[in-house]
């Protein structure tokens, strides 16, 4: 399980897709709705509920598929359900952000470890992809 590198990409999104739960996405002033007043707010996963859905299941949809290596189909397939959904997870974030004041915020540390989830994903997809062709490979000349 440990040797295969996608178990490590697995682990990275996972471990980085909690970490947006905590860390600042961004930072500024948000517009209130129906107000002409101005909050200084800070945007993580936690500020919304379909922030927070899409980011848990995209943590744990990766960290159930390392511990499922040995049926690969369905290991690809909620691997393919958590890289949608961590794409999905970023348009939420990027959605959230136009609620503030636009030059006014600054984007945080967990910006850059949402943008890396989707990335790790698709790496742990393709040695998923890698594995279950070498696999198929061996039963050919048996």
């Amino acid at each position: 399980m440990i040797q295969r590198i996608q178990t490590i990409w697995l682990l990275l999104a996972a471990i980085a897709a909690f970490l947006t739960l905590k860390l600042f996405f961004y930072t500024g002033n948000m517009i209130q709705e129906g107000m002409a007043i101005k909050q200084f707010t800070a945007l993580t996963a936690q500020t919304s509920t379909l922030l927070l859905i899409t980011t848990v299941g995209t943590g744990l949809l990766a960290l159930i598929s390392i511990f499922i290596f040995k049926d690969r189909k369905l290991q690809i397939k909620l691997v393919g359900i958590a890289l949608v959904l961590s794409l999905l997870n970023l348009l939420l974030f990027y959605l959230q952000t136009k609620k503030f004041v636009p030059g006014e915020g600054n984007y945080g540390i967990s910006a850059l470890v949402a943008l890396v989830v989707p990335i790790m994903l698709f790496l742990a997809l393709r040695g998923i992809y890698r594995d279950q062709k070498l696999v198929k490979s061996l039963d050919r000349l048996r």
